[in-house]
């Protein structure tokens, strides 16, 4: 009987940006056929009736994230009954990852071990560190012989914070990292992060905190709460491109790879970060295409589905152009075509076709300017 079907309850706030108002709704999720209900809490009436929603997952829903149905934003802010956070929300934590300057170049495979070791990236965002920046990081480092060195090398190039988030995740993440000089007898940290990726002392490639508390303070420095933008981003608005990769391609897990490609073929990936786009502002973005390809609407719509990753592109040599490395906007077509090309490899059709990247050489900054002010990149 269907009133017995296992639900989950959520409360949810979206901004409707006609009204100026933050609107709340209770969200139930059903998951034995992933469909979904909403109720407007404060006109206490049926919003959306019991409706099949396979794009949401039960994964996605956790206090504190951002998902899509049907093209509004929703925040998720607490759980709406005692089962669902006694069920849900006992061991859910949020700790900082960063990739450090030695470890850039391995970004993609990094971002594999994440998503493999069952943590969702929630944030993420490469940074520039002021020294004042590195010393607040460092501070507990302060007396120590290496600190200066600690600071020189941790400003010495772009970082990649991330916000993960997952059943204990401190401790996952910092089991995954290792530690970061490993001794002959840890065997135990043979395929760690630090022993595959990084080198000796300073450079083991990334960081994890050590405790709860540790993980709550430096995710403060990263992502300020206060909505601040904490350290400058990374990007340079020169010789550059824009690339995107796409929600379906994030929520496939396929992020990772397609960096590691990007970064293979021997271009540089110079500012990136992950964001949500509002549909007025996807609408903008691809007003190029509008009235001139038919599936404009269902790319529009795609775009705002769910997180995608913004990425700056360079490139050192002018006889690759990162636009022919994506391929033909139809993967069947890229496939038969140019198969080593991104969409041919990770696309499924024209919508979902993994990347999304600037057409015209002279659109490139244009376009990177446009992702900045819309995710602050």
């Amino acid at each position: 009987f269907q009133s017995q079907d296992e639900r989950y309850a959520f409360i949810a706030e979206w901004y409707d940006p006609n009204a100026s108002l933050l609107r709340r709704y209770e969200l139930l999720y059903y998951p034995k056929d992933a469909s979904i209900e909403m109720y407007d809490v404060k006109n206490r009436r049926m919003f959306l009736r019991r409706t099949k929603y396979e794009n949401l997952h039960l994964e996605d829903l956790y206090v504190g994230s951002k998902v899509t149905v049907f093209s509004r934003h929703l925040s998720i802010v607490d759980y709406g009954n005692l089962y669902t956070s006694r069920k849900l929300g006992s061991r859910k934590e949020r700790t900082l990852a960063l990739i450090k300057p030695d470890g850039m170049r391995k970004s993609g495979e990094l971002l594999d071990i994440i998503i493999n070791a069952g943590l969702t990236i929630t944030k993420a965002k490469m940074m520039l560190l002021s020294r004042k920046e590195a010393a607040d990081f460092y501070a507990e480092h302060r007396a120590k012989p290496f600190y200066h060195e600690l600071l020189q090398f941790i400003m010495s190039g772009p970082v990649l914070a991330m916000e993960l988030l997952g059943d204990d995740a401190v401790s996952k993440w910092r089991a995954v990292v290792g530690p970061a000089n490993p001794t002959a007898t840890e065997s135990d940290t043979l395929d760690s992060i630090s022993e595959s990726f990084g080198h000796c002392g300073l450079r083991d490639a990334a960081h994890s905190p050590d405790s709860v508390a540790s993980a709550a303070k430096e995710l403060e420095l990263f992502f300020p709460s206060s909505g601040g933008r904490g350290p400058a981003n990374s990007a340079k608005f020169t010789n550059c491109t824009c690339c995107i990769i796409k929600p379906h391609a994030v929520n496939e897990g396929l992020a990772g790879k397609i960096i590691k490609a990007i970064l293979k073929e021997g271009f540089e990936i110079s500012a990136l970060q992950l964001f949500n786009m509002e549909r007025t502002n996807v609408e903008e973005f691809y007003e190029i295409y509008k009235g001139i390809v038919p599936e404009y609407l269902e790319m529009v719509s795609e775009l705002c589905s769910g997180p995608c990753i913004a990425m700056e592109i360079r490139q050192s040599d002018p006889s690759k152009v990162f636009r022919d490395f994506c391929g033909p906007s139809d993967p069947e077509l890229a496939r038969h075509l140019r198969p080593g090309t991104l969409r041919a490899v990770f696309g499924k059709d024209k919508i979902q076709n993994a990347v999304h990247c600037t057409d015209l050489p002279e659109d490139g900054l244009l376009e990177v300017r446009l992702a900045r002010q819309t995710c602050s990149l």
